[in-house]
């Protein structure tokens, strides 16, 4: 960042394909509307493994994240991603980089550009293809993460608290609730489940049209939702309940500084 000479940065990660018109479609939407940060969508390319699609699927579903990823959210800020993210070099200056944090330095990022009061916008034509874990091994270890990550940002920037991020874990604890009350009472405590299931098998079929990736989709739902609540409920306990240090409590989150 230190070397770039041009008006904006512009952040992919290495595992995107960028489509042809990337930076046409990027240029053509400043001119018309000028932003001081924007990001755009990400999606499956048909070269994707089943479950590199299944699991984009999970990740972009209205079920498991209320469809709010790489689009505007009508309920929140858009947010950048830096996936797939542009913002004006000065401002990456002023803002100072990113934190040392990993994962989460991206929405830390973006809270910190949109506090000092710079322009934030989609831009939906940018969008770039996303390869996804190419395993659930891999997968369940991305989810908690992000799950770990979500109380300590949180913890930053309080202001920025939302009920939704409690979903998971409630979803969790509600599942290992309806699992035990399914053995010691009846089974019909699993018709919840059955339910979640059925919506989810549904939504994916009608996504993919693919009955395949639609059972890996059922799967890879439930890894999104359970290890991200793992996560989030664990960091919460120790970060906000507890009050440890988050940089002592989870170092490997943390990049060493020289």
């Amino acid at each position: 960042m230190q070397k770039a000479t041009g008006e904006y940065l512009i952040f992919f990660d290495s595992d995107c394909i960028i489509p042809k018109k990337y930076f046409e479609n990027v240029e053509s939407s400043l001119s018309e509307k000028a932003l001081d940060c924007f990001g755009g969508p990400d999606s499956a390319d048909s070269s994707f493994t089943d479950i590199q699609k299944a699991i984009n699927y999970a990740m972009t579903s209205i079920v498991t994240t209320g469809g709010i990823r790489g689009k505007q959210n009508k309920l929140d800020t858009y947010q950048p991603r830096s996936f797939n993210m542009g913002i004006k070099r000065k401002i990456y200056e002023d803002i100072g980089g990113f934190s040392d944090i990993h994962p989460g330095e991206d929405p830390d990022f973006s809270y910190r550009i949109m506090k000092k009061g710079y322009s934030v916008g989609l831009i939906e034509s940018a969008f770039v293809y996303h390869k996804r874990r190419v395993s659930f091994q891999k997968f369940v270890k991305q989810v908690y993460k992000f799950g770990v990550v979500r109380p300590i940002l949180i913890k930053w920037h309080p202001d920025k608290f939302k009920l939704t991020y409690l979903l998971p874990t409630l979803f969790l604890l509600a599942c290992l609730i309806l699992v035990g009350f399914s053995i010691a009472i009846s089974y019909y405590f699993f018709f919840p489940l059955v339910l979640i299931t059925s919506i989810l098998m549904l939504e994916s079929l009608l996504k993919t049209k693919n009955v395949k990736v639609c059972i890996l989709s059922i799967v890879a739902s439930y890894i999104q939702l359970l290890g991200y609540g793992y996560g989030f409920l664990q960091s919460s306990m120790t970060v906000l309940l507890f009050k440890k240090n988050e940089r002592k409590a989870f170092p490997k989150f943390f990049f060493s500084k020289p």
